[in-house]
């Protein structure tokens, strides 16, 4: 039957950010599917409620404190998955975000940190990963968590928008190099109620806007990223690599423009 293309049964995934929002969804949805989850994150208190979800969910969980700025704390997430459960077949990069800041008050480090936060951290994990999924598992995913920024023009994101668009491209470089063992892709989200965008959708005039800017007239649900993402680690989507998908409810343009100081 074709939706048990979809399932994950005896596959091990690890996600980072699983404590809160997207990578807790995906994290769910990944465990919903069989897999067993690692889940990766700075707050013990979210990865241990996280991880819990899951075993409800009939599957095993490890969570790992874990900052992914850290090379050793990055290291010691893929040792701790292969040791724990002998083998690692899905990888998704969740981890990251940075604050809309006017391009004249971005220091040379805050743009620096932006990419390591981004991009950097999720190339190291991909690196170490991808070696593990190819002798464990004999192949694997990566899924990529982007961010419609890194497409669209929009005032106050040129550190973020950039590094999120130089994590679309680093998918498709990796999908070239590592396929056909190991598939790369990537999710462009776009608004999405989550923690990180309550200061504005807890304002009723600019949630109303960004409804209205949308096509699909709706804000996107953490379920909508986690079924892409969970299309994407699946068999479903074996003949898949190296792309892009947006998930955003139809955007073209942004639906609300962050004011910056004019020249």
């Amino acid at each position: 039957m074709i939706l048990d293309r979809f399932r994950l049964d005896g596959r091990v995934a690890v996600v980072t950010g699983a404590g809160r929002g997207i990578g807790r969804g995906i994290a769910l949805a990944l465990a919903e599917a069989g897999a067993d989850v690692v889940c990766a994150a700075r707050t013990p208190e979210q990865i241990e409620d996280t991880a819990a979800a899951v075993r409800e969910r009939g599957r095993r969980a490890l969570p790992v404190p874990c900052d992914v700025i850290e090379s050793e704390q990055r290291e010691a997430v893929v040792a701790q998955t292969v040791s724990e459960y002998g083998r690692l077949d899905i990888l998704v990069n969740n981890a990251g975000g940075w604050p809309p800041r006017d391009a004249l008050e971005t220091s040379d480090r805050a743009f620096e940190a932006a990419f390591r936060f981004n991009v950097t951290s999720a190339f190291s994990l991909t690196k170490l990963s991808v070696p593990q999924m190819v002798e464990t598992a004999g192949g694997g995913a990566v899924v990529n968590i982007s961010s419609r920024a890194g497409g669209l023009v929009q005032t106050g994101f040129s550190a973020y928008g950039t590094a999120k668009m130089a994590l679309n491209f680093l998918t498709q470089n990796l999908a070239a190099e590592f396929a056909p063992k190991v598939r790369v892709n990537a999710i462009a989200v776009g608004g999405v109620e989550t923690d990180a965008l309550k200061v504005v959708l807890t304002h009723p005039e600019i949630r109303k806007q960004l409804e209205e800017n949308t096509p699909m007239k709706r804000i996107g649900q953490v379920e909508d990223i986690a079924a892409c993402a969970l299309y994407l680690a699946s068999p479903a989507a074996s003949w898949v690599t190296g792309k892009v998908f947006e998930v955003d409810g139809g955007a073209e343009a942004p639906a609300f423009a962050v004011p910056t100081t004019p020249l």
